[in-house]
């Protein structure tokens, strides 16, 4: 698990000078933080390839970037993990490679000398790879990301010079010369919309992410080529428990700690109760389990749930007690850490929990994301399921949209304005986009549930779980693997009847034997931050939102009344509710944003 960061020039901008020393330690300064235990980048004329190393496979081995004497000219990095090395390691090997190590990632440049940027599809793991190609008429670079996204990597490319840049973190990549940004227009009202930038954008002009399973080709003089990959996944075997078993146990195996978050729902729930059973059976020692909870009183509170669980697993239970008066400062180092708005509060809990974890002296942790995605969770999916079919259920979609917002339709629209309402109802919202793709779904014949389960997993799950995830984990150097979006999970899930997937019926029968039954017939609540407690007098976030919404402030960004935000809190504050808690932490996010990332980079067309 490691930060990567390179870059590729073509025409006159490739025959220039090797990329400056001091500038690409300035890139890799701002993503050191995930890889602490070794740092190395090379350069040459026109390219440069670099990695911030968190040791977990092989710690005494696999330097990066990875090269092989008998390859020269082929040089790959990898963030992430590849689980299936050992056999790749032997069907190369049986063709004449040779490798100097057993670090999963030492196998690349091999892997791409037989396969060229096929090589991903034989990969099984959550993983951001670059290779660079540097052989006399065969000069490219190849960037891929495994098929859920788990492991992102955002990329630039500078039409004037035919130039590409990427790293693995926004801040990172902001750092390069070459890279000239502006926020996007509309990025406001995506994340109000859909609580975080959408798809492959990112809240910043010039800047992409990879999407979930593609591979990018960049050739001298080119624009990156990116294709999404067919995914090939393994064939289920067994039922839910079975399936989930072996998945745990494989992610369970590390030459560093490891330990499981345990918020007390079904889902971590689950593998947290497989991974101890592992333990036990490994004659192993206990497994270490976290949770997070909040000084005081608070609504919501699962900490005794978790305690169920870790009860019932037998585990060594740590709960984290964060102290609300440090929640403002938590809010700034997410966000930067982040490199755009993502309007969670859960976002503040991720980053703490995750420095205890790394206190602890855990390097991995085990975490249940990707469940109520694949599994039919939400309830915004029961109620499209119970939406009628035909023209009587026609306006489901706008109902699932809303519910996926920060800020429903109707308030966003109540406090654009009109320039700023005039501009989204012209360019299209987001909410828009989603509508319409599950519109086309349903009308192209496909079950609503498989519908959904397909749009969650191919864009919500990725841009708004998945990337804060690798973030905010990595933001303390812990590696979070998902079970639940390993190959053999999710083909699972999606050979299941849509019967099977309605309120995660499948993972229910799952925990049956494994889980408390207080847990198994608890409300469902996600893991977030008690965010309308939180915003209410004498509460610890209030001043740092009032102060983000200030009137002078939102007045000079032209998108919102300030008039019409002002009442909107004076309701929070008389009547507060997650509703309007939420739309104002959605707009308070994306102005603290705009500050931070004016601070990395004088974006076009801003004056210092």
């Amino acid at each position: 698990m490691c930060r990567i960061l390179g870059s590729f020039a073509a025409g006159a901008a490739a025959r220039a000078a090797r990329p400056e020393p001091a500038e690409l330690s300035a890139v890799s300064a701002r993503q050191r933080h995930g890889g602490p235990d070794e740092h190395q980048v090379l350069s040459g004329p026109g390219w440069s390839l670099g990695c911030d190393r968190l040791a977990v496979t092989d710690p005494c081995g696999g330097q990066q970037p990875y090269r092989l004497p008998h390859l020269p000219g082929i040089i790959a990095v990898l963030n992430g993990e590849i689980y299936n090395h050992a056999s790749l390691r032997r069907h190369l090997a049986a063709r004449g490679h040779r490798f100097p190590d057993r670090c999963d990632g030492t196998v690349l440049p091999a892997l791409y000398a037989e396969y060229g940027p096929a090589f991903a599809d034989h990969l099984d793991g959550m993983f951001a790879v670059a290779v660079l190609d540097l052989r006399p008429g065969k000069a490219q670079l190849v960037l891929a990301v495994d098929d859920m996204g788990m492991k992102p990597v955002h990329w630039h490319h500078d039409p004037a010079d035919g130039s590409t840049r990427f790293a693995s973190e926004i801040p990172a990549l902001l750092a390069f010369e070459g890279v000239r940004i502006a926020p996007r227009e509309d990025s406001l009202d995506t994340v109000l919309a859909t609580r975080t930038s959408f798809s492959a954008h990112t809240a910043l002009d010039g800047i992409e992410v990879l999407p979930p399973g593609a591979t990018a080709v960049v050739r001298p003089g080119c624009r990156p080529y990116v294709r999404r990959r067919t995914p090939h996944p393994a064939a289920p075997a067994g039922d839910t428990q079975d399936v989930l078993r072996s998945e745990v146990r494989r992610l369970a195996r590390a030459e560093v700690p490891v330990c499981a978050i345990t918020s007390g729902g079904l889902d971590s729930g689950l593998v947290t109760a497989l991974a101890a059973e592992h333990a036990r059976e490994s004659d192993a020692p206990p497994l270490h389990t976290f949770h997070l909870t909040y000084r005081g009183k608070w609504p919501d509170s699962e900490a005794a749930y978790a305690r169920s669980v870790a009860r019932r697993a037998r585990t060594t239970h740590h709960e984290v007690a964060l102290d609300p008066d440090e929640l403002p400062s938590l809010l700034t180092r997410t966000v930067r850490h982040l490199g755009q708005p993502n309007a969670d509060p859960i976002a503040l809990s991720t980053y703490a929990l995750f420095r205890a974890v790394r206190e602890a002296g855990f390097t991995v942790a085990l975490a249940g994301d990707g469940a109520d995605e694949l599994f039919g969770g939400y309830e915004r999916m029961r109620a499209a399921l119970d939406a009628p079919a035909g023209p009587e259920g026609a306006d489901w979609t706008g109902a699932y949209a809303d519910a996926l917002s920060a800020a429903p339709r109707l308030l966003r629209e109540h406090l654009y304005t009109s320039s700023y309402r005039a501009f989204i109802a012209d360019q299209g919202s987001a909410a828009d986009r989603i509508e319409q793709e599950l519109r086309s779904a349903e009308a192209a014949g496909a079950d609503r549930m498989v519908a959904m389960t397909g749009f969650e997993t191919r864009w919500r799950l990725p841009a708004y779980h998945l990337r804060r995830v690798d973030h905010l984990s990595m933001a303390w150097a812990v590696e979070a693997r998902m079970p639940f979006c390993q190959p053999s999970v999710v083909a699972h899930a999606r050979s299941l009847a849509p019967a099977a997937l309605r309120g995660k019926q499948a993972l229910y029968e799952a925990g049956a034997d494994l889980l408390p039954p207080t847990v198994l017939t608890r409300p469902k609540q996600p893991f977030t931050l008690p965010i309308a407690a939180m915003l209410t007098p004498g509460s610890p976030l209030l001043d740092t939102v009032r102060e983000l919404l200030s009137p002078a402030r939102l007045v000079l960004g032209g998108k919102v009344r300030a008039d019409r935000v002002r009442k909107l809190l004076a309701r929070q504050l008389e009547r507060p509710s997650q509703h309007d808690a939420l739309a104002l932490w959605g707009l308070a996010v994306h102005e603290l944003w705009s500050d931070v990332v004016q601070g990395m980079r004088i974006p076009v067309g801003c004056a210092a």
